[in-house]
């Protein structure tokens, strides 16, 4: 189990890093900042995960397979981006399974570091979002899990199987399988689809309100 998880904590890092890249070349960074962000988006929820479950120092600061994975990641999406930018929204379909592959790692962690399951599921939902968040934050974007159809929502259900399972005493293998493939099923179709949750309007009169002081000096010039 234990290689189990290293091998899903790797995949997920070099996709979600693979993910940062894409989008720092998107936004015409040098090679440095590619790989800055290929690091951070494959990273920032694996060690969030670990110093909250006392996993310390975190795995992506002591293996260098993590770092060699980022690296890798960045180099790929700087020189052959022509390639990668074939598919339909890259940045989104190497989100997507980002999101599922560490949803379902981090609860797996969780649970085997003896965190009770709810908690191991919301723990599993953070480390599949922190990259995410971390690469928009970088980028001066609003994080995706505010704003996109389905972000979290997706990662925690994927959690939520693995967490079912483990109560059950299901297969680990089949039930992380599982997980991962309904939390990227449903970030995917909830993107073709547009499905997402109800999204706060703006208050009826508050842009009256605050043209209101534009409008008073537009009075009193056509007064004068």
């Amino acid at each position: 189990m234990e290689t189990f998880l290293l091998v899903l904590d790797l995949v997920g890092t070099f996709v979600f890093a693979l993910s940062g890249a894409a989008a720092g070349v998107k936004r015409r960074l040098d090679l440095f900042g590619v790989l800055v962000l290929s690091f951070a988006a494959g990273n920032a929820g694996g060690i969030t995960r670990d110093l909250l479950i006392g996993a310390v120092p975190p795995a992506a600061i002591i293996d260098w397979r993590y770092l060699a994975v980022s690296l890798l990641a960045g180099m790929v999406t700087f020189y052959w981006f022509s390639g990668i930018d074939r598919l339909r929204s890259p940045v989104l379909v190497f989100d997507g399974a980002g999101l599922a592959l560490f949803a379902v790692s981090g609860t797996q962690k969780a649970l085997a570091f003896g965190l009770n399951p709810v908690m191991a599921a919301l723990l599993g939902m953070l480390t599949g979002i922190g990259g995410g968040m971390t690469r928009d934050v970088l980028l001066a974007e609003i994080p995706t899990v505010l704003r996109a159809d389905l972000y979290a929502i997706a990662a925690l259900l994927g959690a939520a199987v693995v967490v079912i399972g483990h109560t059950l005493q299901l297969s680990s293998t089949a039930v992380t399988i599982a997980g991962a493939a309904l939390c990227f099923g449903l970030r995917l179709m909830a993107i073709h689809y547009g499905w997402h949750l109800p999204i706060a309007r703006r208050p009826e009169g508050s842009t009256t309100a605050a043209n209101a002081p534009h409008d008073r000096k537009d009075n009193g010039a056509s007064r004068r």
